[in-house]
């Protein structure tokens, strides 16, 4: 394959844009799979486009799959073509194929590793200069273990250690089952990194209205004076997709919403949304506060009638016009299942922030459409001066940063509607990243693969924050366990939810948002 000379190439110049990233050689474990074609391929390809890739980079794909060097370049250009936010640049994707390897392998047998190994030494021969490995582990939780043993035993984890080259690895979640499992692969990754080198990937933090957090509630003197228990009334965070389980049910029915949505994702957002001001930017002052912030949290009241936790699965119902099965009804899924596909829960956190403030997550699918937000609500002004209900429509002042589809912010406030008498309706305020900044901006794999290689930790997760939110988790899932289908609801496919979890906000004087543009 022919390469051009870099003066001619307009995508390889300005290369101080990387941010001081050392030449690198990801190795991606998985790499036939959905995850490294649907992002991770892309998400490299774009940070080439934008100039932030170091100028030695090396890709590698690693796969138990017999696959040639030529035909894996050719899978991750269809890629590139199907799935990047920008269309395929033939030039510089010629250029930058040249570097992109596939090495066969069983996850399990060191030797494999050791290949590789020589395969590396090969490019920091041919560069003349040492290279960073960065082992992106994209595979099923069941291989973890084998992947980072022999990760350790054949070298590969422990080269260039340390100094500034030191091996790092992402790790795609589930990061545990539960508590015991969670310190369980902590463990495994303690043996063989050191924790400043290990990033446990989130994407949703990857996403720019969950950056914006911390901007929105610390750089704005309107929000931060009242972003406490004095003026906030409850916190509501909704993560909601149209879908079913559709092909995934065998693997879902072992996992279900608790585990798939909320001890992760929902938990992110609540962190940040309600931690307190770190004292700077960064990586380790922010991934501590987000830390303090989950050990405050209350132990959840387990009661079988009247707890904080609603459990259900959806029935047969509408969904976008089109009917649809049945969670027992899917393949897969066994009739006696008592898997969770929708979670609702109510917690407390006892600090002096939000200290009798209500805090309700919910997660599930086949909700009647795909939304993840975030929403403060405000409590009421005192006083009467508008309290007609039958003259003045009012409604709490509610800020919601939505993180999905719509990427933004919409601020709900009481307004006076025009005419000659004095009536009031609630109005939105939005703000669109789209609308403002336009609708091509960095998808959230980029942002973290990039950090990732420069050893920017501050959107991963750390080893003590796993630990500390699947102890909030796991007594619930031991509660679920133990009860087997007992307290397990049910709600159709298409609607918000079981009327059970309207209980858990009517008992505080609340009720769901719906969610919505």
């Amino acid at each position: 394959m022919q390469s051009h000379d870099t003066d001619r190439h307009p995508f390889l110049q300005g290369l101080s844009r990387h941010r001081g990233v050392p030449p690198t050689v990801i190795v991606i474990f998985g790499a036939s799979g959905d995850l490294t074609a649907r992002k991770l391929v892309p998400a490299i390809y774009n940070l080439g486009l934008d100039n932030l890739l170091p100028s030695d980079f090396y890709l590698i794909g690693f796969g138990r799959k017999a696959i040639q060097d030529e035909a894996f370049r050719e899978m991750t250009q269809t890629d590139v073509q199907k799935y990047s936010r920008r269309p395929l640049h033939p030039e510089f994707w010629e250029h930058l194929s040249e570097k992109v390897l596939y090495h066969t392998g069983d996850y399990d047998q060191v030797e494999a590793y050791k290949a590789l190994g020589e395969r590396i030494d090969v490019i920091e021969k041919n560069l003349g200069r040492d290279i960073q490995l960065l082992f992106y582990i994209s595979t099923p939780p069941t291989v973890f273990k084998p992947i980072l043993e022999n990760l350790g035993a054949s070298g590969l984890a422990a080269r260039h250690a340390g100094t500034a080259l030191a091996s790092k690895i992402i790790i795609e979640k589930p990061f545990g089952r539960d508590l015991d499992s969670a310190k369980g692969l902590n463990q495994v990754l303690r043996q063989q990194f050191q924790e400043s080198q290990v990033f446990r990937i989130d994407h949703y933090l990857g996403k720019e209205t969950v950056q914006d957090l911390l901007v929105q509630r610390f750089s704005n003197s309107i929000f931060e004076p009242i972003w406490n228990f004095r003026y906030v009334d409850c916190i509501q965070i909704t993560v909601a997709e149209e879908l079913g389980v559709g092909t995934r049910g065998g693997y879902y029915d072992q996992s279900g919403a608790l585990r798939d949505m909320i001890q992760n994702h929902t938990m992110q957002l609540l962190s940040l949304v309600a931690m307190e001001p770190p004292v700077s930017l960064s990586p380790e002052d922010i991934r501590d506060e987000k830390v303090k912030l989950l050990k405050a949290i209350q132990p959840v009241d387990l009661r079988p009638e009247g707890g904080d936790v609603i459990r259900a699965h959806y029935t047969e119902g509408l969904v976008s016009g089109e009917r649809v099965p049945g969670y027992t009804q899917e393949q897969g899924i066994p009739a006696d299942s008592f898997t969770e596909t929708y979670a609702a829960i109510r917690l407390f956190i006892n600090n002096w922030r939000w200290q009798g403030v209500p805090i309700y997550l919910r997660s599930g699918k086949r909700m009647p459409r795909r939304v993840s937000e975030i929403a403060v609500q405000f409590k009421q002004p005192p006083g009467a001066l508008f309290s007609d209900t039958a003259r003045f429509d009012l409604a709490p002042n509610t800020m919601v940063m939505q993180i999905q589809p719509d990427e933004g912010t919409t601020l709900l406030i009481n307004s006076k509607i025009p005419g000659l008498e004095t009536r009031t309706q609630p109005v939105k305020m939005h703000f669109r990243y789209s609308t403002t900044f336009g609708s091509n901006t960095p998808e959230a794999y980029e942002r973290l693969i990039l950090d990732a290689m420069g050893g920017d930790g501050t959107l991963f997760i750390r080893g003590d924050e796993t630990e500390t939110s699947w102890g909030i988790f796991t007594p619930i899932l031991d509660f679920w366990q133990s009860g087997g289908r007992r307290g397990l609801e049910t709600y159709a496919s298409g609607s918000w939810g079981p009327v059970a979890a309207d209980r858990l906000l009517w008992e505080r004087k609340h009720e769901w948002r719906r969610p919505g543009p």
